[in-house]
């Protein structure tokens, strides 16, 4: 499997390293954090490290590490904006059994 980006998400990625002016794609890991145990890191990715998966969606590099890997194998990302105050990525992952309340943390 992998981890994709939707179209819209890999246009933002772009974009944003454009404007950074470095970068080779989008970093997505997980740490453990809030009442439900994992929480989503985003990132950009400077390096492919060892041990790193690699993944391609329209263009964009997805790096992902290879713990992480095991809780978002699988998920899609998009790039969702209701408004203008309104906006960012929304996480698609297969692999989610419960969220907290708050939508902070996930449990796998």
């Amino acid at each position: 499997m992998a981890v994709t980006l939707t179209e819209s998400a890999s246009q933002r990625v772009q974009n944003m390293i454009a404007k950074r002016g470095a970068g080779i794609g989008l970093r997505v890991s997980t740490k453990v954090s809030g009442c439900a145990g994992f929480a989503y890191v985003v990132d950009y990715a400077d390096s492919i490290d060892e041990g790193d998966q690699v993944f391609e969606s329209f263009g964009t590099k997805v790096v992902v590490d290879a713990k992480s890997l095991a809780n978002i194998d699988g998920m899609e990302i998009d790039y969702v904006r209701e408004s203008l105050l309104n906006e960012g990525f929304e996480f698609n992952n297969p692999n989610v059994k419960d969220s907290c309340g708050c939508g902070e943390s996930f449990t796998v």
